[in-house]
C-alpha cells in the first residue's frame, strides 16, 4: 500500500488470526507494572498503556491472576503488512463492519500496523462480517 485511501474506494486488507486468550486489564495510573505483565513468548502480543486515568495492559489470559480487574475471552486479529503513516481509512475499513454487526471490539495500534480483539465468543461472526466487507481473513 503505497497511496492514502480515498473515500468510496474500497480497500480490501489481509488480516491474521492470532493463536491464545487475552484478557485486557485495568490498575491505577499509579500502579507499578506487576511482574506478570511481563515475560509474553517472543510473537506473542502484550501491550501496556499508561494515561493520567489508568494502566491498561493486554496479555495472555492465562498469565494474569484471577484476583486482576480484567476482562477476559479476547481474540486478536493483526492487519498483516507495515502500514504507512500517510494511510487514511485502514482502521475504519474494519471497524465499521463490525459496528455494523454490533461486535464490540478492543484496538491497539503500534507503529508499524493494528491490532483488533474481539470476543472468543464473537470471532466465528467477526471472521464472516471481515470476509464479506472484502478483507481476506486468515486463520491458524
Amino acid at each position: 500500500m503505497t497511496s492514502p485511501v480515498s473515500p468510496g474506494r474500497a480497500l480490501s486488507l489481509t488480516l491474521l488470526v492470532l493463536p491464545g486468550e487475552l484478557a485486557v486489564v485495568r490498575l491505577p495510573p499509579d500502579a507499578h507494572v506487576p511482574q506478570w505483565a511481563f515475560g509474553a513468548a517472543p510473537g506473542r502480543l502484550w501491550s501496556m498503556t499508561r494515561t493520567d486515568e489508568e494502566l491498561s495492559l493486554v496479555r495472555d489470559a492465562e498469565a494474569v491472576p484471577s484476583d486482576a480487574r480484567a476482562e477476559r475471552d479476547w481474540r486478536a486479529l493483526r492487519i498483516a503488512g507495515t502500514i504507512d503513516f500517510a494511510l487514511t481509512g485502514i482502521l475504519a475499513s474494519v471497524l465499521a463492519p463490525l459496528g455494523d454487526a454490533a461486535i464490540g471490539i478492543f484496538a491497539i495500534s503500534t507503529y508499524d500496523t493494528d491490532y483488533i480483539l474481539v470476543r472468543e465468543h464473537a470471532l466465528a461472526a467477526a471472521i464472516d462480517v471481515l470476509r464479506a466487507a472484502g478483507h481476506d481473513v486468515k486463520e491458524p
